[in-house]
């Protein structure tokens, strides 16, 4: 028997291979991953890893052992090649792995600037992987300038980390506003007023014509505003692309990512995927969701549907960003959002997106009872009233009720 293989050792591979063993899947199990190390958390690289708080080992989701002991082959530093969905075998090089049912978990990768920008020259960084990580981590030393490009979370958490690892930090963003896809300007506005009040400049409605540099390194940046300016290294934060290769020169289909039905099968009945590279039917639409917890869950849900579940994919989403001293959680998606109600209490704020009376999403900021409340109220499919929400005297609680 061939067993089941899984392509991608991140968040959801990690996860997708747990759960089958959990759930009693007694066959072959293999795990393959592209990077020489186990798979790891990715939300702290960016934070606690590049601050230097924790060590590399502490970024594991596992220890080696468990795969061991759980029976699951772990194939690290493995780029898979090619799929062969006629045979059910994938290639790793010249060598080829049969399987019965065979699970996609390959993530996403980071947009890179072009290179007729100086998008290749040394000192320009992504960030997405542990490698990415440990080549920008020498080039954060106080005093030195970093440009930021892209005003999302991941540009916006690169540069608290900067800032406080005392450099001097300019973040661009070529849209109007920082955050503008994912969130309400009022969350915008608070977070833009943490950054510059820890002398992070950020420059909004203006975006980068290029990069140049000495001896093939970036040395300066000239900004669609004009204005030039000396850098010492840049980092990229301009989103990610679901990593469908694989996919695609297997003859999956794609949109927006590998497309999955609602249980996680591809357009091949014996390929499944999960995680930040698959799209799947929700609420009448097809959505990706880029996140930790809908990695983890997608990918628990795909487990159990190859060992005949049967059960439809719903997501419950959220979402966390740590900025300076503000945690940020997000519960729900703020799509089609047309009003947005602010509730502020001593110490602690947060937004709630409304479709007409429909609660979508709540972002709460240093509001972790806001956040869980919001949560359990969307789970609930509830609607709480407006004014009851931003009424800081009414106990969030008596809205459950």
């Amino acid at each position: 028997m061939s067993g089941i293989v899984v392509v991608g050792a991140g968040q959801a591979g990690a996860a997708l291979v747990a759960k089958l063993r959990m759930l009693g899947h007694a066959g072959p199990i293999t795990l393959i991953g592209d990077e020489p190390v186990p798979p790891y958390q990715r939300p702290p690289l960016s934070k606690k890893y590049l601050l230097g708080e924790m060590p590399v080992e502490r970024l594991f989701l596992r220890p080696v052992s468990f795969y061991d002991e759980h029976e699951i082959a772990l194939r690290l530093n493995r780029p898979a090649t090619r799929i062969d969905t006629a045979a059910r075998k994938v290639w790793l090089g010249d060598e080829a792995l049969g399987y019965d049912q065979l699970a996609l978990t390959t993530g996403a990768e980071p947009r890179r600037l072009p290179a007729a920008i100086g998008g290749n020259l040394a000192g320009v960084h992504v960030v997405r992987r542990l490698a990415d990580i440990d080549a920008m981590s020498p080039e954060f030393i106080a005093g030195r300038r970093v440009l930021i490009v892209g005003g999302g979370y991941i540009g916006l958490e690169a540069a608290a980390v900067a800032r406080q690892r005392g450099l001097d930090v300019t973040l661009i963003e070529a849209a109007p506003r920082i955050l503008q896809r994912v969130a309400a300007t009022e969350t915008a506005d608070a977070v833009r007023a943490l950054h510059a009040g820890h002398g992070v400049r950020i420059l909004e409605g203006c975006g980068l014509e290029r990069l140049d540099g000495s001896d093939g390194r970036v040395s300066t940046a000239m900004l669609s505003n004009g204005q030039e300016i000396a850098v010492d290294f840049a980092v990229v934060g301009i989103g990610v692309n679901p990593s469908i290769g694989l996919a695609q020169q297997a003859g999956l289909a794609i949109d927006n990512g590998i497309a999955t039905d609602a249980l996680g099968r591809s357009s091949d009945p014996h390929v499944w995927a999960a995680g930040d590279c698959t799209s799947f039917p929700w609420a009448g639409d097809r959505i990706r969701l880029e996140s930790v917890q809908n990695a983890i869950d997608q990918a628990e849900a795909v487990a159990a549907n190859m060992l005949g579940a049967d059960t439809p994919y719903v997501p419950l989403p959220w979402f966390w960003s740590d900025q300076f001293d503000l945690k940020l959680q997000i519960a729900g998606l703020n799509t089609g959002y047309d009003r947005v109600v602010i509730r502020q209490t001593e110490g602690a704020r947060s937004h709630w997106y409304y479709a007409g009376t429909r609660f979508l999403a709540v972002d709460a900021l240093n509001d972790a009872r806001a956040f869980m409340l919001g949560k359990r109220l969307l789970e609930a499919g509830r609607s709480p009233d407006p004014a009851l929400v931003a009424d800081p005297g009414c106990d969030l609680k008596s809205l459950l009720r």
